[in-house]
């Protein structure tokens, strides 16, 4: 290949936009159809209270605001995500769950299980390294959390 093939390659360079100048749309209730309140502990844990995770190295907090954002980011608009609240003395956290659309009452359960087990779970039990504070059952079931719901109104 001659050398002189690319030497106009300055013009197809396309610099990437960065992701801090990207807006965030703003979260408006209104917009979602239904809402629903999660709780979610772990499955198998092998903390009695949060404020343990920092012995395996995980900060609980970042690492579920970083997982809600990019679950909001990559689900454009048709779930979002929100924490309500999380106390370092307890084994459980509290989310909001917003859905654009309605789910019949005989699907709640599926469709919510598939969000937490097989969309949100992932990006904790890998991303980050939620693994560390399961115990053998959860890590053979590859399973992280136990939760409950209940609608919103």
């Amino acid at each position: 290949m001659s050398e002189k093939f690319f030497a106009n390659y300055k013009d197809f360079i396309l610099i990437p936009i960065e992701e801090q100048t990207v807006l965030q749309k703003e979260f408006e209730p209104q917009n979602f159809a239904m809402h629903y309140i999660l709780t979610l502990s772990l499955y198998d844990s092998l903390l009695s209270k949060w404020s343990e995770a920092s012995k395996f190295e995980i900060e609980v907090e970042k690492s579920i605001e970083k997982v809600l954002k990019d679950f909001n980011k990559t689900q454009n608009d048709v779930y979002y995500l929100q924490l309500l609240e999380i106390n370092s003395e307890k084994t459980y956290f509290v989310l909001s769950l917003s859905c654009k659309s309605t789910i019949k009452k005989e699907e709640e359960e599926d469709r919510i299980s598939h969000i937490i087990e097989n969309i949100l779970s992932n990006p904790f039990y890998v991303g980050q390294s939620w693994f560390r504070i399961i115990g053998n059952k959860g890590r053979i079931k590859r399973k992280l959390f136990s939760f409950s719901y209940k609608q919103y109104t």
